[in-house]
């Protein structure tokens, strides 16, 4: 079953309009996340609202929005205020131009979202948008409201469907100037870049995005794991970063090293991405070992036991 639609509304192209739902296509739920708790008790903390000067808990419905205008003076904004700012956005999703996707710079990237008909209706309309952004090799750029908020998306033709992507504004992107400015101009030998693009070869291949496993990710779940069988921590030693003194010498060593590690491993089969959370080990008395029950199902996230 698909996920809740994050917005609902209409996608014009001049005079052809349609019902659309707009639906996130990525997540982060599967992650391991973690409860803040107190030390002491092993209980969970729960935040609470208070008035800055009394202390005393708030409602949510005596809670509005406020616009800080000095330390002392706030400009109060209603829900309802909010409301009238009337976007033809809000609804509808009007395509405004059509560009090339190599003219989008990757620093205006923000998410990804997958846009679908909305209903039994307007899958006619919605396949002419489609297929005539597909065949134009184009990104249509339109405006979206998201969270009270006006975004920029570009639409791409995927499948069956289209992807959206919400884009910044120009005024939240920062400038690279003021990171790169203080660069120094170094002057690349062709040997050092001989070296480098051999490198490069050695470890070229294609992206599968299957192959990839979030080390991180994995290494909290083996500790978790660890203190819930109740086994000891071991601290391990951190990477530190060498000084190069020879560029060359170590551009030549480099190319060593892929080249016996190419000739000494095998190469690995891409791991088949798990639907969900990775393996989460539960060990429990009288059950099998932890191995065993990693091999048939992954199992619901630990929770800690309150005192």
């Amino acid at each position: 079953m698909a996920p809740r639609a994050n917005w609902k509304g209409f996608l014009r192209l001049s005079l052809v309009t349609c019902p659309v739902a707009l639906y996130p296509a990525t997540s982060e739920s599967e992650k391991v996340s973690f409860n803040q708790l107190n030390r002491k008790t092993g209980h969970r903390i729960k935040y609470a609202k208070v008035d800055a000067d009394t202390g005393e808990e708030i409602a949510n419905e005596d809670i509005v929005k406020g616009y800080k205008v000095d330390d002392d003076t706030f400009i109060e904004v209603t829900r309802e205020e909010l409301e009238n700012v009337a976007l033809e956005s809000t609804r509808t999703i009007e395509i405004d131009e059509f560009v090339d996707r190599s003219e989008i710079d990757p620093r205006y990237l923000i998410r990804p979202y997958y846009l679908c008909p909305d209903g039994k209706v307007g899958h006619d309309a919605f396949a002419v948008i489609r297929e005539t952004i597909r065949e134009m090799n184009k990104v249509a750029i339109g405006r979206v409201v998201l969270t009270n908020r006006e975004h920029i998306i570009a639409l791409e033709a995927m499948d069956k469907g289209l992807i959206g992507t919400l884009l910044r504004y120009p005024y939240e992107v920062r400038s690279a100037a003021e990171y790169f400015d203080e660069i120094q101009d170094v002057k690349v030998t062709k040997d050092m870049l001989d070296l480098a693009k051999h490198i490069v070869n050695q470890k070229s291949g294609r992206f599968e995005p299957e192959k990839f496993e979030d080390q991180y990710e994995t290494a909290l779940i083996d500790l978790i794991n660890k203190k819930r069988a109740g086994k000891p921590i071991a601290a391990k030693a951190r990477p530190r970063g060498e000084n190069v003194v020879d560029l060359i010498d170590a551009l030549r060593k480099s190319i060593g090293s892929e080249k016996g590690a190419g000739d000494s491993k095998p190469a690995r089969k891409p791991r088949k991405a798990a639907s969900g959370q990775k393996e989460m080990l539960m060990p429990i008395a009288g059950k099998k070992p932890a191995k065993e029950v990693a091999a048939k199902k992954p199992a619901a996230k630990p929770q800690r036991k309150s005192a």
